[in-house]
């Protein structure tokens, strides 16, 4: 076995620009602006006092405990902050805690806040916020949009989680939980669920409805998201810590790949994500810097094991012997991702090669296929570029097509973009659908437990299985270390065997950037930092 935690590396250069730390949300009218101030968002040259970065989709959401898209958690972490971080070796330490000790065997967790942190609404921070932040993502408030409520705080129904949070004093919270959980203070560090939200913002949201006036304590304040165009930020002048070194920072959405890279070529944007991998030479060759690092990702292809043709294990091996993942994996991506053997990284423990994925065998799989009479079944699929796949669905599908159909059966394909994607997913039939991850704080569980939730928009292969729940649980209760390594490359081996999932691709980011931006750093969870960034005139 090959154990590797994230580079410490990668964690100090991110970290150090803002607090820490992957899919629905509210939506906009034609125009949602908060009257912070009046950057200029001009289409020619960006202004030297703008960062003008371009991503592919428009967020989802305000509220950074309603999403899990990745631009919603990049432009959440710049306006909400959490009680906890990382630090250059990937420990949790405190943030907008001052302090924090565990007692009763990891079961209460005490946290010292820290003074004079003021929201974006002049309130002041203290433990009654903290408390609001998070009962609101505890049963019975959560709603089916908070998707990681129950990732960072638990399902009462699973017997863990988070039982009580008691605001002690105005500077002091305690959180009880129902069991000890070894990765709740990665949890607390995270970009999603953990930021704390001001109890103004909680208050003037829609019952049910993501926050649409976002306040939090973060370096930068909304002023303005315009659907489908442009988010737009501003310097908070007040905030606690060192003071952001752009005033203005503007969130492009385009859409199309070629088009972000000549906005990037034309001077229009500074930063361009999901660059196509045919494009990265392009990117180099006109003076640009290409960031390109191995991501925390896994690309892959679920089948549908609750309805549909492929709740059947043996028609799932045969779909999985019919794909030839290797072939498949070069031919679309080239050396900007690679096969993926297990759900997790080859950098992450407990990664390890000998995992035993289904082998490419489409003799067997012709055989097995015809046995149990399945000539057709029915995909869906995305068309937009994701952090863990920066060609998109598409060209996936129609290779799996092509696979499947030299063994006997017909695919058809259904495509959409991502937003509509993610309602689609959840709601129409399928019997394979394409999907991926990014993961949020390096531990096991978090790519793992994707498989035991119970909400289908983060488990798409609908897959409940007891014994593989039962080692989730386990996992999380067991303190780091090779027992608990042990633990997850059982569920490996589970997925492996049970086939919920094709593994397909672990991808590297691949970002372009104006050589004029100072010390951006992309980080392999997928979120981008602004903070400590400066622009040169």
């Amino acid at each position: 076995m090959m154990k590797k935690r994230i580079p410490a590396l990668m964690l100090a250069a991110a970290y150090a620009f803002s607090a820490a730390g992957c899919s629905g949300g509210n939506q906009p009218s034609e125009s949602s602006t908060a009257p912070s101030g009046e950057p200029s968002t001009s289409s020619a040259t960006a202004p030297d006092n703008d960062l003008v970065v371009a991503f592919n989709t428009d967020i989802q959401s305000m509220d950074p405990h309603n999403t899990t898209d990745t631009l919603s958690i990049t432009v959440s972490r710049t306006m909400y902050e959490s009680l906890v971080t990382f630090d250059e070796n990937q420990e949790v330490v405190p943030l907008l805690a001052e302090s924090y000790t565990a007692e009763d065997d990891n079961l209460t967790y005490t946290f010292k806040l820290r003074q004079g942190v003021k929201f974006h609404d002049g309130a002041e921070f203290n433990a009654e916020a903290v408390k609001k932040s998070i009962e609101r993502q505890l049963e019975p408030n959560r709603n089916s949009d908070m998707p990681y409520a129950s990732f960072v705080f638990g399902e009462k129904e699973a017997g863990n989680g988070v039982e009580t949070v008691e605001a002690v004093d105005p500077t002091t919270v305690k959180i009880t939980l129902r069991a000890a959980s070894t990765p709740f203070l990665k949890n607390l560090a995270m970009a999603l669920a953990s930021p704390i939200v001001s109890p103004a913002a909680i208050d003037a949201a829609t019952p049910g409805q993501p926050i649409a006036e976002p306040k939090g304590t973060g370096p930068y304040k909304f002023v303005d998201w315009t659907k489908g165009a442009s988010v737009t930020l501003v310097a908070n002048d007040e905030y606690w810590g060192e003071a952001p070194k752009v005033k203005n920072l503007v969130f492009k959405i385009i859409a199309e790949g070629n088009t972000r890279l000549t906005s990037l070529m034309n001077g229009e944007c500074d930063i361009i994500s999901s660059v196509d991998p045919s494009s990265a030479d392009q990117v180099t060759s006109n003076g640009f810097e290409l960031f390109s690092e191995d991501g925390m990702t896994i690309n892959y292809m679920a089948f549908n094991t609750e309805t549909g043709k492929c709740t059947d294990q043996e028609v799932r091996k045969a779909v999985a012997q019919a794909i030839n993942v290797e072939e498949m994996v070069q031919a679309i991506y080239g050396d900007y991702a690679t096969v993926a053997n297990s759900v997790m990284p080859t950098w992450m423990a407990p990664y390890a090669k000998d995992v035993k994925q289904t082998a490419y065998d489409p003799e067997a799989a012709k055989k097995a296929l015809a046995d149990k009479g399945i000539t057709s079944l029915q995909c869906i699929t995305y068309t937009t570029a994701r952090p863990y796949n920066q060609k998109g669905g598409s060209q996936l599908a129609n290779m799996i097509q092509g696979y499947l159909s030299e063994v006997g059966v017909d695919v058809s394909i259904t495509e959409y973009d991502w937003t509509t994607y993610k309602t689609k997913v959840q709601t129409d039939p399928y019997d394979i659908c394409f999907y991926g991850w990014t993961g949020d704080n390096g531990d096991p569980d978090n790519f793992m437990n994707l498989l035991a939730d119970t909400n289908w928009s983060m488990n798409v292969a609908h897959f409940q299985d007891d014994e593989y729940k039962a080692l989730i649980a386990q996992g999380v209760d067991t303190p780091d270390g090779d027992e608990r390594d042990a633990i997850y490359l059982k569920c490996e081996e589970m997925v492996a065997e049970k086939q919920p999932w094709v593994l397909i691709s672990h991808s590297k980011n691949l970002l372009g950037i104006n050589p004029k931006v100072k010390d951006f750093y992309y980080h392999p969870t997928g979120v981008a930092f602004f903070k400590g960034v400066s622009k040169e005139a």
